[in-house]
């Protein structure tokens, strides 16, 4: 029996990476025709029709979706060996493009900067930053993402995680609010306004919530908004109080920004727990030259911009 043709597993990977022939094409340099040619030589080695149309669109097929991620996983291992080993990284030589997913906060944050210091030691490096839907490792083990930044959750044992700073959590309310005279906001006073929170998945409560209701208080939650941006301008332009980072507010109070105008902050009348922000990668990525120096470069902005 003849070896099979491995660049079938590349092409196999394109494929079900882009979910289209035309797509696959694109990715592979090839002319639609032989892209056709191809995709009909992965449906006899393998038995199955892989793509068919559903409506407008193709759709992998159940044996498609199965095949998926050990096909990634075969064919990134291939290119592996296949390429010259690096032993030294020019970073100023470097031709990459980085996705980084993170939430608003730390973009508006740290994003400014990373993006400058990335610029000065690698002019070939790409920046793209994309939004945190949901929490899953699945951007990370499918390679669409080559670094996620937030709050530590359950990510699975083979997700890779350091510890980029540690922070906490404060009130926010307008110039000129009530609880501005007031020399220490009391939990009772802190209940005693609506608020508003900042959350992507839509959620209300939190540990702050958790910690008011072992005091037998609770806080009237009157609008929830997707970013820490939107709590800030809404807290500004009325008398809800907000809740957000203290680096957020500090990265912009040093940098003169919007972030500080109109608004004072003051520390929480309870005890919560404070969070790490970690970067979070997949270990094949562990070892690559270049992805070590986004983490160093990630680690190092983030360190200075909280000195």
């Amino acid at each position: 029996m003849p070896d099979p043709d491995l660049n079938l597993l590349i092409a196999l990977d394109a494929l079900l990476t882009e979910g289209s022939v035309a797509g696959a094409a694109r990715r592979l340099g090839l002319s639609a025709s032989a892209m056709s040619r191809t995709v009909a030589r992965l449906r006899e080695a393998t038995g199955d029709p892989l793509m068919v149309r559903a409506g407008r669109r193709m759709v992998p097929t159940p044996h498609a979706q199965a095949l998926r991620q050990r096909v990634q996983d075969a064919a990134r291992e291939a290119r592996a060996v296949l390429n010259p080993a690096v032993t030294e990284l020019d970073i100023t030589a470097l031709r990459r493009t980085f996705t980084i997913r993170a939430n608003d906060g730390f973009v508006e944050a740290f994003g400014a900067a990373l993006i400058t210091a990335a610029a000065a030691a690698a002019p070939g490096v790409r920046l793209r930053f994309a939004p945190k839907a949901e929490k899953t490792t699945t951007p990370l083990r499918e390679g669409s993402a080559d670094l996620e930044v937030g709050v530590l959750s359950e990510m699975g044992p083979e997700v890779r995680v350091q510890a980029l700073f540690r922070d906490r959590f404060v009130g926010v309310a307008r110039t000129g609010h009530p609880l501005e005279a007031e020399s220490e906001v009391t939990a009772e006073r802190y209940v005693a306004f609506g608020h508003v929170v900042a959350s992507r998945r839509g959620r209300a409560d939190g540990p702050v919530d958790v910690a008011l209701a072992a005091l037998g208080l609770k806080r009237s939650i009157d609008a929830v908004v997707p970013s820490f941006s939107a709590a800030l301008a809404v807290a500004r332009a009325c008398d809800l109080i907000a809740l957000v980072p203290s680096f957020f507010l500090r990265i912009h109070a040093a940098r003169g920004g919007p972030a500080r105008t109109g608004i004072f902050a003051f520390e929480l009348p309870v005890e919560t727990e404070k969070i790490t922000v970690s970067q979070m990668w997949h270990p094949r990525l562990g070892a690559d030259p270049a992805h070590q120096w986004l983490r160093q470069l990630v680690l190092a902005v983030c360190r200075e911009g909280l000195q």
